[in-house]
This record gives structure tokens, sequence and C-alpha cells, in this order.
């Protein structure tokens, strides 16, 4: 049995517990997932009081979903969805990404060529819904399907944003 099935199993044991009102295992849970969680939450609404409050009702929103989660299943990328959607739902209810915002708007920024740019920053030039859709692809695993269902929109919405964020981003890093 590997660690993965260890964790797994471990982690529905703690979930089926703090179902049933265990305060110890609820807390055992959020220690040791938590973190990653919130980093995702940050990651998604850029603002760390927020990225807390999304991060506990993650965690609550779980708890109350608990027999929906399938027993042996790993339950980060479980909790990062549920995460995902919430911080999504925030930022759609707060119209944080305006209906005309486009990829060709760079909020403004300045590029000067030639000049040293990390990752981070060229992020950053990219408006808010667009950094979302690319770290939910290539970081968090999500199909276009799934951007897709999540957003509203087709499949070829998500590949098309992906594609023109991935090219504008190899752009202005070879500026």
């Amino acid at each position: 049995m590997d660690t993965r099935t260890v964790t797994a199993d471990l982690d529905s044991q703690y979930l089926a517990r703090a179902r049933a009102g265990d305060h110890a295992a609820f807390a055992g849970l959020y220690l040791r997932h938590a973190s990653a969680v919130y980093t995702l939450c940050v990651r998604l609404v850029r603002d760390h009081h927020h990225a807390e409050d999304l991060t506990q009702e993650t965690f609550l929103k779980a708890l109350a979903a608990a027999g929906d989660f399938r027993r042996g299943a790993p339950l980060a990328p479980w909790l990062k969805r549920i995460a995902a959607n919430l911080a999504i739902d925030w930022r759609r209810s707060r119209r944080i990404d305006p209906p005309g915002e486009s990829l060709d708007d760079d909020g403004g920024t300045d590029t000067t060529p030639g000049s040293a740019i990390d990752l981070a920053t060229l992020l950053e030039r990219l408006p808010m819904h667009v950094r979302t859709v690319l770290w939910l692809a290539l970081v968090e695993g999500w199909t276009h399907r799934e951007l897709a269902e999540r957003f509203g929109r087709s499949e070829s919405w998500s590949k098309t944003l992906l594609a023109r964020a991935t090219a504008r981003l190899q752009k202005e890093h070879s500026a």
C-alpha cells in the first residue's frame, strides 16, 4: 500500500469522524489541508483576508457535503475544487471580472523591452479571469470541459483563452 492510499484512507476516516461531530478529526483535516486551500484562494481572489474566509468556508462546505465524498479518494483535490468554486463565486458576486475585460487589455502596465521579468510579474499583467483559468488548468489540472461548465462557456473558450495567454506570456518573456 503506497503513501497516497494510506493518506486517502486516513483523510476519509477523519472526514467521517468529523461529520459525526468529532471536532479533533475536523481540526486534523484542517491542519493537514488548510495551507494548500488557502494558497489556492489567495491566487484566485488576490486578497489574504478573503482567502482566509474562503478557506474556512471550504472546510465547512466540505463537512456539510462529506456524504458526497468518495471514500478512499484523495481529499486535497476535492477540497481545492470546492475552494476554487467558492472563489469564482466570490469574484463573480463582486463583479471583479468585468464582462468587457479581454486578454488584449493589459491593465495599463508598461512593458519595457529587454527588462528582466519573472513569471509572477508576467501573470500579474493578465486580467484576473485569465490568471484564474490559467491556474486552474495548468496547476490544478482542470479539464476544458470542467472550465467550460464552471464559467458557463464553451470548451473552445478555455482552449482559446489558454492559447492566447500562453502566447502573450511567451511574447512578453522574450521581449
